[in-house]
């Protein structure tokens, strides 16, 4: 009874993982190499040649004359390999050298490990590397995961600060446009995310960290507006009328056009507008959080659709069109609610006289326009002539986002 692996189980048996032992042994040989097996569990004679069988290896027993402890030889099979016949790797486990289109029969499995033949094929309509890739997106999921905020110790909610009715007013009815806003902000990746091929796990994974983040943002706003008792402000019908059409969306390369590189950009805008002008410490901190979150996703949305332009030439044609689309939907609405548009005048104003009302205008106007000359930057990067896209940007919905 030669072996060229001996083993002893002790008093281990099959019903308490000695299979594990005899597997690792097995594992080192060739087709046709011997472990000997030793025990004492007074199941082992029953238990191995089971076990052995549903493997595909071969058992030999011993003379019992000249048995003491040893059970039996266990002969390599070829079973445990056959079971990996045909098997692949689901591509490469780090995102150097993705697969262009990685096919539906790795669906969910994990990418670089090796797949069993079989198996469902799961199938997502954005697998496709073009469609949905970025080079920066592992750098900026990195980024994200690291810089996640706490709501409820990251802002000075205790802070002591006393604002007049009308400010405290004006802050509310803007903290309202702000948690509508985020609110279709979140909505638009997430209907994306189950839709990426998981090969593409850093996408999915950043998507779900700026789902994250509008989620607090929602969360704080919310809060900062409730703050002093008060009810939420109003919400117009343009203004939801305008965030429903980046909600039906369907196109990911148009609704990140839309969302992060018009409708985010501005926002950015919007809140460093807020940071300037808050009249209290709450309000301040949260938006210049925000702000950082925001940033974000408007670099992941540039980057995106910059590398898509340099594979579809037909790019501009469609961003171009989905711009004159959402003009055309939104032309017999209101625009921005007249409401927010006050309020931010309020906060900018900083005072009730004349001087100061005038004053809190102008930053209001100024604000429009440097949202209107950061979109046309933007459509710049993305290959549009200067002239197109200051006119393009001027159709961009009044309600900013």
């Amino acid at each position: 009874m030669t072996a060229d692996v001996e083993i002893d189980l002790g008093g281990l048996g099959f019903d308490r993982g000695a299979h594990l032992l005899v597997q690792r042994a097995l594992a080192g040989l060739p087709p046709g190499g011997r472990v000997a097996v030793s025990g004492t569990d007074a199941a082992l004679g029953v238990h191995l040649p089971a076990w052995c069988r549903s493997r595909g290896h071969r058992v030999e027993w011993p003379d019992p004359a000249h048995r003491s402890r040893l059970v039996a030889v266990v002969v390599r099979g070829t079973a445990d390999d056959d079971r990996w016949f045909g098997a692949e790797r689901a591509g490469p486990p780090l995102p150097a050298a993705l697969h262009s289109r990685p096919p539906p029969r790795w669906g969910l499995g994990a990418r670089g490990a090796l797949l069993e033949a079989g198996g469902p094929e799961a199938r997502f309509d954005l697998d496709d590397r073009d469609l949905v890739w970025a080079d920066i997106a592992p750098t900026l999921y990195a980024q994200a995961a690291a810089r996640q905020w706490d709501p409820q110790t990251a802002v000075p909610w205790d802070d002591t600060f006393a604002l007049p009715a009308d400010v405290e007013a004006a802050v509310v009815q803007v903290m309202t446009y702000l948690v509508e806003n985020e609110q279709a902000a979140l909505v638009v990746p997430a209907r994306f995310i189950g839709r990426i091929h998981p090969h593409f796990r850093e996408v999915v994974q950043l998507l779900a960290v700026q789902v994250a983040d509008e989620a607090r943002h929602m969360e704080v706003f919310s809060r900062r507006a409730l703050l002093r008792g008060a009810e939420l402000g109003t919400s117009s019908a343009g203004g939801r009328q305008s965030l429903f059409t980046l909600v039906a969306e369907s196109d990911f390369a148009l609704a990140s056009f839309l969302l992060s590189v018009l409708g985010e950009g501005s926002f950015v805008d919007l809140l460093g507008f807020l940071v300037r002008h808050a009249p209290d410490p709450v309000t301040r901190r949260i938006c210049w959080l925000a702000m950082q979150d925001e940033r974000r996703h408007v670099v992941f949305g540039m980057a995106h659709l910059e590398h898509q332009a340099t594979v579809d030439p037909l790019l501009r044609d469609r961003l171009r069109a989905a711009i004159h689309r959402r003009h055309d939907a939104l032309a017999d609405t209101a625009g921005l609610n007249a409401d927010v548009f006050d309020a931010l005048v309020v906060l900018a104003a900083g005072g009730w006289n004349p001087d100061d009302v005038a004053a809190g205008f102008a930053h209001v106007r100024a604000l429009q326009q440097a949202m209107d000359q950061g979109r046309q930057r933007r459509l710049v990067r993305l290959g549009f002539r200067p002239d197109e896209a200051a006119a393009l940007s001027a159709l961009h919905t009044r309600n900013f986002m």
